[in-house]
């Protein structure tokens, strides 16, 4: 029966690389001469250090930017954690990388696939979603519908079998 797997995963890599050349920028810049702006990438978790709120504005903006200019979506970045003051005038926020399907992103996309006209069906298997379906054109009418319908989550197709 044919199926695919609905998943969130960044590369990982390519996440590498752009805050490699982040850190260069950054201590190359003029503007942050002197300062203790930096980034740092341990597993999935990316710390922003700098002197100041705005500081840590522009650091994410070149961040940001160079994961743009590697094709890394910067929707899997989330920055909902709040900018904590460290020591003296020093802040950092922590922002983590996005892996695996939510459970409440997993459900809202069964029940999307469910209400659909489409004669498929959605499994939540862990950090994936499973959509299997009788013919092939109507997988890919379901790729189609999940990628216009959740449009905030970066999601991505693997596991194609026919």
């Amino acid at each position: 029966m044919p199926s695919f797997d609905t998943v969130l995963e960044p590369d990982l890599v390519e996440v590498r690389n752009a805050i490699d050349q982040a850190s260069k920028e950054i201590g190359t810049r003029f503007d942050f001469k002197g300062s203790s702006s930096k980034v740092e990438l341990k597993d999935k978790e990316l710390t922003v250090w700098a002197d100041s709120n705005f500081q840590i504005d522009q650091v994410m903006d070149i961040v940001l930017t160079k994961m743009a200019k590697r094709n890394v979506d910067v929707r899997y970045l989330d920055r909902t954690a709040k900018i904590e003051k460290i020591g003296g005038d020093k802040v950092k926020q922590l922002i983590v990388i996005k892996t695996g399907i939510d459970s409440e992103t997993a459900k809202k996309l069964q029940t999307l696939v469910k209400q659909s006209k489409l004669k498929v069906q959605a499994a939540i298997q862990g950090d994936s979603v499973r959509v299997t379906g009788g013919k092939r054109d109507d997988l890919q009418a379901a790729m189609a519908m999940i990628r216009k319908d959740l449009a905030d989550a970066p999601l991505s197709f693997n596991n194609f079998r026919d």
